[in-house]
């Protein structure tokens, strides 16, 4: 078992948009459809796998290109150290004041590497100066307890 990570910033409103961060149904639109269901499809087909947006479902990451991968670690608590510091970097950045403190930061670190110990995934989102976001995850694989199928970008 080991963790990948995974950082994502942008606007707010590229991230509300969920088409691309929804991986494409296992089947396609049946003859017939409505041609925006299918032009939807397609695109999502196309662009799902290649996109940079943070998925909807954390595990699926593992799909997303390799150069996304911000690092890996085969323990628990250097990916989870990993979190803490990229929380620290941003949390000036926060745009909640509350979410800034560094007490909070730690038991967000500590609630990490207990899930990674576990074999789960973390993610964490913050929204930042208007209008951005934050995306952190931490994603376990080998295999991916969520969806064990995904294969490792290591592989």
């Amino acid at each position: 078992m080991h963790h990948h990570a995974y950082l994502w910033t942008g606007s707010k409103a590229r991230f509300d948009d969920e088409t691309l961060r929804r991986p494409p149904h296992p089947d396609p639109p049946p003859a017939g459809s409505r041609p925006e269901l299918i032009e939807r499809y397609r695109l999502v087909a196309a662009e799902f796998r290649t996109s940079d947006l943070p998925p909807l479902e954390t595990a699926y990451w593992l799909v997303k290109p390799r150069t996304l991968v911000r690092g890996t670690w085969d323990e628990a608590k250097e990916a989870a150290d990993w979190l803490g510091e990229r929380l620290a970097e941003y949390a000036p950045r926060f745009a909640a004041e509350h979410d800034r403190g560094p007490v909070r930061l730690a038991r967000l670190v500590e609630a990490a590497a207990e899930r990674l110990r576990a074999g789960g995934d973390v993610s964490y989102g913050r929204y930042l100066e208007r209008p951005s976001y934050l995306a952190l995850a931490v994603v376990t694989c080998s295999p991916n307890h969520a969806v064990p199928e995904l294969p490792c970008p290591c592989a």
